[in-house]
């Protein structure tokens, strides 16, 4: 898929790297097709490669894709150049008189905090809410998810009695589902998080379906029945190294971090990890873009929110 970026985004050297057809501004100018539009809105504050490992994963189907990027107003990261925040990024009052095909909200290192504790919690209860007019289809990840479930069905956020963490394994529950089409009888993915969603709650709200689960962390993935609201709790669209940096800095503050499971051979950290959760991830996400988004958008954006 060619995604239509802007030139200077840092993503677009490091995907061309990766033999990734990322479209520039100016040759998407000159192709007569109507681009899906998606908005990102990146609560992570590792901005940069947040917005890489995503984009990499919207570039694998034949179609066009206008990626915007989103940040709170109500709060700014503190580890992140504020010239690539303003170069690069845009607030909810710049994008809410729009619309968009679709929109991929992220998971934020804030789980073990109530929601209403969340600095920026009531501009996110104004986005989402605003999705539900604006946006076609919505993807939401991890602490993003959980977030969501809350808002839009009221279903709360457990405590685990420690931190999920690692690489496991899942079976998928509905396998007539287009959004898990393609995939093995058993995937990987990885967690990395302190609270979960129980599935009791979920089946107790009629709206929602699961999809896939697993016997050590839970539910997986999750969606509206009328396709407007998905919800995954892990990060299929971690980088290979992402675990062992998260694991390194945990160490590295004197923290009581677990190893995390099933990801270093033999459990040991001073053996490369070993990746098995790529494909499936990237699965996921061209899934639901085809299916969910492409296939069933209106052509004319100004029609979103209205069946």
């Amino acid at each position: 898929m060619p995604i239509k970026i802007p030139d200077a985004l840092p993503a677009v050297e490091i995907l061309g790297s990766e033999n990734i057809f990322v479209m520039t501004e100016y040759r998407a100018m000159h192709q007569h097709i109507r681009p899906l539009s998606v908005l990102i809105l990146n609560l992570m504050p590792t901005k940069i490669v947040t917005e890489t490992q995503i984009l990499r994963k919207l570039s694998n189907t034949p179609l066009q894709i206008e990626v915007e990027l989103l940040r709170t107003a109500s709060y700014s990261p503190q580890h992140v150049d504020a010239d690539h925040l303003s170069s690069f990024y845009r607030t909810f009052a710049q994008v809410k008189n729009r619309t968009y095909d679709g929109m991929i909200i992220t998971g934020a290192p804030v789980e073990n905090r109530d929601f209403s504790q969340v600095d920026y919690w009531p501009e996110l209860c104004e986005i989402m809410e605003w999705s539900k007019t604006n946006v076609h289809s919505t993807l939401h990840i991890c602490w993003g998810a959980q977030a969501a479930l809350y808002y839009h069905y009221g279903i709360p956020k457990r405590t685990l009695p420690h931190k999920l963490f690692g690489v496991f394994p899942h079976r998928v529950i509905k396998r007539e589902s287009p959004w898990f089409r393609g995939f093995d009888d058993v995937f990987y993915a990885p967690h990395s998080r302190y609270t979960t969603i129980l599935r009791e709650d979920v089946e107790a709200v009629p709206e929602l379906g699961v999809y896939a689960v697993s016997d050590e962390a839970g539910i997986f993935a999750l969606k509206s029945e009328d396709n407007r609201h998905f919800f995954v709790l892990g990060h299929p669209e971690y980088d290979h190294n992402t675990l062992a940096l998260e694991y390194q800095r945990d160490v590295d503050r004197g923290l009581n971090i677990q190893v995390p499971q099933h990801y270093f051979p033999n459990d040991d950290p001073t053996q490369p990890p070993i990746v098995r959760w790529r494909s499936a991830g990237q699965l996921l996400y061209t899934n639901w873009l085809n299916y969910y988004v492409y296939q069933t958008t209106p052509y004319n954006l100004k029609d979103i929110g209205l069946r």
